[in-house]
């Protein structure tokens, strides 16, 4: 089905090429034509709030200027409710000569917006979602003492499991297609949603490595450890049965751009100009670097001011999510330049807010419009949203800690690096392994260009309990001192969370427990490594058990991660009174196009890159419309051919 038409550029609350409505709170009207409106404006009365509302009909301009709210007006909440509700009844037509879209804005000098923490989003219940609170439990925490201990402590050690369950030795892209931007908008959500940092002091939990491990006890001493940091947690937790420990979220739990932004005020001025609501960037249109000295993860490096600095002090982690941070300052920046043009009497502050609140309202539309399908089918919460103050959006922490973590699976050996004509970049792909901590992979404009569109040409791969050994055996360095395990410290993480079993997990999600290995997969292999490696189909880790299940049909992932990401979404979604779909700043004719609004989109807008298709989380043959004449030589089977781990053409 093709895409609605829109504009290449949408304007939120900036004129085009033609007049504006501007009157204390604005109303404007973007025109393609100088010589008339192909709107109007009539006004009603609620209570003693005028409401604007648009018919299609040509009216004078001059005239509607006397129309507009003063900028003392505010819409109670009574009348806020009430106006989206008559509002969304308004047709608003394009045409040819005419965009004729009213954009009724509240004064931004009273609109309310976002803490930057995510305090306050829930009036009743402040704390809900906010930076610095604790994860939620889904289901009763299963510490071995029912205080603090691990989980866990009659299963196997991490490494071993890992070993025996998650090696992976031959390539399986996603049978559906799914192109990396599902894995990549997936870390870059949940570096919006979620972050354990670790404890301080520090406490350590040892992963044990078996003896003779090939890659971390090659000389069988048996005396082997990974190394692992245990969880910042809630100090008043952990200290009696029945007052089990708790694990703190230092970011928000809202989907607000706080990877962008930052979840603390100090931050979000430490990353802007001050100055025409911009975002401070470097070389290239780049994000910054850290010469501030904030807080910033650098993968042990003690050399801070080399690297990247966002919202998220983990944007430096993989060079893919680097992109993705450097994308969506683009994107406020020029959203914000679109903004201080339109609005020359508007301060700083202003601009700011009002970029930062587009940006919010693009994450969420991408998330739930593409990002939630491609990955969940038909049991994706869908983008609009009935704000409900008795929902706590808060992170779960079998979300975070286990059932999110399914795009560690999705990972390829190699990321491709692809020209705008759908030809390998000069240096071919880049090693997953080489892809992390290294801020020098993205080093200009055109890096940033070869990574996204090597993101929408690459499949990701199948979702599954396989693991790539470039984050299995490789992960931040080379192997011992500086390798890691990432499956093993995705089941050291969950118990040292105090996950329960997998089974118990079903059940809090709504699901039946299983039975039988057989019940969790159709896979007789796999069935025969999980039987090996537990024993008890009762006693095995979340992580493990959720991935190793056959895919719901139609989607990409199993019962138990559709169940928890269903939930998860949905609450971050109806328990968020900011949510764009409710949001008395912008019109019906804005959130049709914000609803609209694709990745490809954001791309397209802020990159040179041009040959793409529309939807960016599935992999297809290059649109025949746009392709250039050299595409025409690229078969999708170019596409396949590093994912499958083949050594680059010479």
């Amino acid at each position: 089905m093709p895409a609605p038409s829109r504009p290449d550029k949408p304007s939120f609350g900036a004129g085009t090429s033609g007049r504006e409505f501007a009157r204390g709170g604005r109303v404007a009207v973007p025109l393609r034509s100088l010589e008339f409106a192909a709107a109007s404006i009539i006004l009603k009365e609620r209570g003693r709030h005028r409401v604007a509302a648009a018919i299609g009909c040509e009216v004078d301009v001059g005239r509607c200027r006397e129309w507009v709210f003063d900028s003392n007006e505010r819409l109670s909440f009574m009348d806020r409710t009430s106006l989206r509700q008559s509002m969304r009844r308004i047709k608003v037509t394009c045409g040819a000569a005419a965009f004729a879209a009213i954009l009724l804005l509240a004064s931004t000098t009273t609109a309310e917006n976002r803490s930057y923490d995510g305090s306050g989003n829930n009036p009743l219940n402040p704390a809900w979602g906010a930076a610095g609170t604790n994860l939620i439990r889904m289901a009763p925490a299963a510490y071995a003492d029912e205080m603090y201990l691990p989980s866990g402590g009659l299963r196997p050690g991490a490494r071993k499991i890992s070993n025996a369950i998650a090696a992976q030795s031959v390539m399986i892209d996603d049978s559906r297609l799914l192109s990396s931007f599902v894995f990549q908008w997936g870390q870059f959500i949940d570096h919006d949603l979620d972050l354990t940092t670790s404890a301080s002091p520090s406490e350590s939990l040892p992963i044990p490595i078996p003896t003779g491990d090939p890659i971390f006890d090659p000389l069988s001493t048996g005396t082997q450890t990974m190394m692992f940091q245990r969880s910042t947690y809630d100090s008043a937790t952990g200290t009696a049965p029945g007052n089990p420990r708790q694990q703190v979220n230092a970011i928000t739990s809202y989907i607000d751009g706080s990877m962008v932004y930052g979840s603390s005020e100090s931050r979000a001025l430490a990353l802007r100009t001050m100055s025409g609501g911009l975002m401070k960037t470097s070389g290239d249109d780049l994000l910054p670097l850290n010469a501030m000295g904030l807080e910033n993860a650098t993968g042990g490096n003690p050399a801070t001011a080399s690297y990247f600095v966002a919202g998220d002090i983990r944007a430096n982690e993989q060079v893919g999510l680097t992109a993705m941070h450097t994308l969506f300052v683009r994107e406020h920046n020029r959203l914000a330049g679109e903004l201080a043009a339109a609005n020359p009497t508007w301060t700083d502050e202003e601009i700011f807010q009002r970029a930062r609140k587009i940006v919010g309202a693009e994450i969420q539309a991408i998330t739930y419009g593409e990002f939630l399908p491609a990955l969940l089918g038909t049991m994706t919460p869908g983008a609009v949203a009935s704000y409900d103050p008795n929902i706590d959006a808060t992170v779960a922490t079998e979300f975070s800690t286990a059932l999110f973590r399914v795009g560690h699976t999705m990972l390829p050996p190699n990321l491709l690096r692809v020209q705008n004509d759908g030809s390998e970049a000069p240096g071919g792909p880049i090693a997953l392994r080489d892809a992390f901590f290294l801020p020098t992979n993205i080093a200009s404009g055109t890096e940033l260009e070869y990574l996204l569109k090597g993101l929408a040409t690459q499949c990701q791969q199948q979702v599954d309990q396989l693991v790539v050994d470039d984050v299995r055996n490789f992960l931040f360095g080379e192997p011992m001192p500086g390798g890691f395990d990432l499956a093993a410290l995705n089941i050291q993480r969950g118990r040292d969370h105090g996950l329960p079993d997998y089974n118990t997990v079903r059940v809090a999600y709504g699901l039946s427990p299983v039975a039988s290995f057989a019940e969790i997969t159709s896979d007789a292999n796999l069935q025969a490594a999980l039987a090996a490696v537990y024993g008890d189909v009762n006693d095995i880790d979340p992580w493990v058990g959720a991935l190793s299940e056959d895919h719901v049909a139609g989607s990409g992932v199993g019962p138990l991660v559709a169940a928890a990401l269903a939930d998860q979404f949905a609450r971050a979604r109806d328990g968020d009174r900011f949510w764009f779909a409710n949001d008395l700043e912008f019109t019906p004719a804005e959130i049709a196009l914000l609803e609209s609004t694709r990745l490809s989109d954001i791309i397209r807008r802020n990159t040179g890159i041009t040959n793409l298709q529309d939807n960016v989380f599935f992999v297809v043959p290059e649109p025949s419309a746009l392709a250039l004449a050299a595409a025409a030589l690229v078969s999708l089977a170019f596409t396949c051919r590093h994912r499958r781990g083949d050594a680059p053409a010479e």
